[in-house]
């Protein structure tokens, strides 16, 4: 399974941004799907997942402020970011897989990354 992120760039603080994540195949009816983010000089941490019948998962330093959601129909899986802060700055990927593993330490296939810089 293919992944491809996008929709990262640069913002302010307190702006809005929108990261996809493609998939090259039909797969949200199986399996889990989830955004993890890496800072400078920081461990990749688990940042939104969502299960095949919608349930979520965020990190509670985003709660509030970011939303998970795919779409079926395109095959798309999204991350809405509002309120952003410096300290969201980081590569964000998206991952599939089981749901225990996936929020653990990731799942099987990961996109490519994509950077999200919030300046203050």
């Amino acid at each position: 399974v293919q992944l491809q992120a996008s929709g990262g760039g640069l913002v302010q603080a307190g702006g809005s941004l929108r990261l996809s994540c493609s998939t090259s195949v039909s797969i949200f009816s199986i399996y889990s799907m989830g955004w993890y983010r890496q800072a400078p000089g920081k461990q990749r941490e688990l940042v939104a997942a969502i299960a095949p019948v919608g349930t979520t998962s965020y990190a509670d330093s985003v709660k509030g402020r970011f939303t998970i959601y795919k779409d079926r129909t395109r095959n798309t899986l999204y991350l809405q970011m509002n309120s952003l802060k410096p300290e969201d700055t980081a590569v964000y990927y998206c991952t599939r897989g089981a749901w225990t593993t996936l929020i653990t330490r990731g799942g099987d296939d990961w996109g490519q990354g994509t950077q999200v810089t919030v300046s203050s």
